[in-house]
């Protein structure tokens, strides 16, 4: 059965990458050897978007958080460079950010349920 997924970040520059997951996001690793860092990422779900033609088999990464305003408060304090306003999306606040040497993620603070948390065959 499946146990897990493992989220690719490719980067222009690895070790920028690698430092802002450790260092700025705090995210827990392990290293695989010679300074390669596999990183424990948060709690996860995943999600299929209808595609338009040129869009299908695109992947994205958002990050979650509870408190938009204060996330993007803690990281700015730490450096983080916002690379959008905060937009007010049906579906939740959203903004994005720089990922140094790998360009840019989002950052949203959700209004739907999530499904990160539940465990067992789907809820209705």
């Amino acid at each position: 059965m499946i146990n897990g997924a493992h989220t690719i970040v490719y980067a222009a520059d690895p070790g920028a990458a690698r430092d802002f997951f450790r260092d700025v996001l705090g995210l827990p690793y392990v290293d695989a050897g010679h300074d390669w860092l596999i990183f424990r990422s948060p709690p996860a779900e995943l999600a299929v978007h209808p595609a338009d033609g040129s869009g299908s088999g695109r992947l994205e990464l958002y990050l979650m958080c509870d408190d938009l305003s204060a996330t993007m408060a803690e990281l700015t304090a730490k450096g983080v460079e916002f690379t959008s306003e905060v937009t007010d999306q049906r579906w939740g606040l959203l903004t994005s950010l720089r990922v140094p040497g790998a360009g840019e993620i989002g950052l949203y603070e959700p209004k739907h349920p999530t499904a990160h948390d539940i465990d067992g065959p789907s809820l209705p």
